[in-house]
């Protein structure tokens, strides 16, 4: 439910109205613009009749939120969530580009690698240390030693750094060595690890699942705000359907209705949808093109020799020259990508 208060409303009658519904047991979020304040009211609010607050005469009107996310709904946020994250602000007029391996392989990799995607443009350092992968032969990541090199190269080359998450058991080593938390598309319905990340006070990259629908995705995102976690980023990496040309199919148009519905920043994967280095550029750029707040890119020194993903990982010479090409889309539309 969803109560917007007249321009001239008082402090003290918002604080009243407050304390009634807080003393009715429901939480509220609140939004305060230059002349309107929004009170976003979270709980069961089935058997409460939103008419009985016009009693008061500093309420403007009162509406309820059909949608089953509450708090990830534009309607309880009309402005856009920035995150900040160490001075790198996702989520504003700047597109950030987080970049850098697939898999954290050796500390030489990581510090030939660190240098180049900041040198080109990248705010984030990505990389993973656990990886989860379709076949059990495959490259499952140095652990918490690819993790503890992940940080130490963060802290080296002063960026952030974003790493996936696949166990509640490995929190306390995530918040020690990343700055920003993935939960990958196996993980978007895992509401155990969901309701614990939530408990944190640490941004969380939110994938969309392989086949799962926007609402669905918003849902995941709910129960890390329910947890009292707000510093949610969603980032497309396309979705599974007929379609065998690229590894999945980047649903760009996932990018304008989530902005539609929602007031957190998205950011897209060009890497995992196409699968396929050669496509990465087209693709990132018609992201940018379409609003996203972000490109998460696989950038590699030697791909051909990568552990992981190779076949989709960028060289550090054509991740530049795709820096270049995005810029320019981006001051297109009125924004910047420094």
């Amino acid at each position: 439910m969803i109560i917007k208060f007249k321009e001239k409303a008082k402090p003290e009658e918002i604080a009243l109205l407050r304390d009634v519904l807080q003393n009715q047991g429901f939480s509220i979020h609140e939004s305060t613009g230059t002349l309107i304040t929004l009170f976003g009211v979270i709980g069961d609010t089935s058997k409460f009749d939103p008419n009985s607050l016009y009693v008061y005469d500093f309420i403007e009107t009162v509406l309820r939120v059909q949608e089953p996310y509450k708090q990830v709904n534009r309607k309880f946020h009309p402005e856009d969530t920035i995150i900040n994250v160490k001075g790198v602000q996702i989520g504003g007029k700047n597109v950030v580009a987080l970049a850098g391996p697939c898999a954290v392989e050796s500390l030489e990799q990581m510090q030939s690698i660190a240098p180049l995607v900041k040198a080109a443009g990248a705010k984030i350092l990505r990389a993973g240390a656990y990886k989860p992968r379709t076949s059990p032969y495959s490259f499952q990541g140095l652990g918490e030693k690819g993790l503890k090199i992940l940080g130490q190269i963060g802290r080296e080359y002063s960026l952030p750094v974003v790493s996936e998450l696949m166990s509640i058991e490995d929190i306390p080593l995530f918040i020690e060595n990343v700055d920003i938390i993935q939960i990958g598309a196996r993980n978007m319905q895992n509401f155990s690890l969901l309701k614990e990340v939530g408990k944190l006070d640490k941004p969380v990259l939110l994938k969309r699942g392989m086949a799962n629908t926007i609402e669905e995705w918003l849902m995941s995102a709910e129960y890390i705000f329910a947890g009292g976690n707000d510093k949610v980023i969603l980032c497309d990496r396309g979705i599974r359907t007929f379609e065998t040309s690229t590894r999945n199919t980047l649903d760009i148009s996932s990018i304008p209705v989530l902005k539609k519905l929602s007031h957190l920043p998205v950011i897209v994967d060009p890497s995992h949808a196409a699968g396929r280095w050669e496509f990465i550029e087209s693709m990132s750029r018609a992201a940018v093109a379409a609003g996203a707040d972000g490109l998460i890119i696989e950038v590699h020194p030697d791909p051909e020799k990568a552990l992981s993903d190779g076949q989709q990982s960028l060289k550090p010479e054509r991740f530049s020259t795709l820096m270049q090409s995005c810029r320019l889309v981006a001051g297109a539309i009125g924004r910047t990508m420094e």
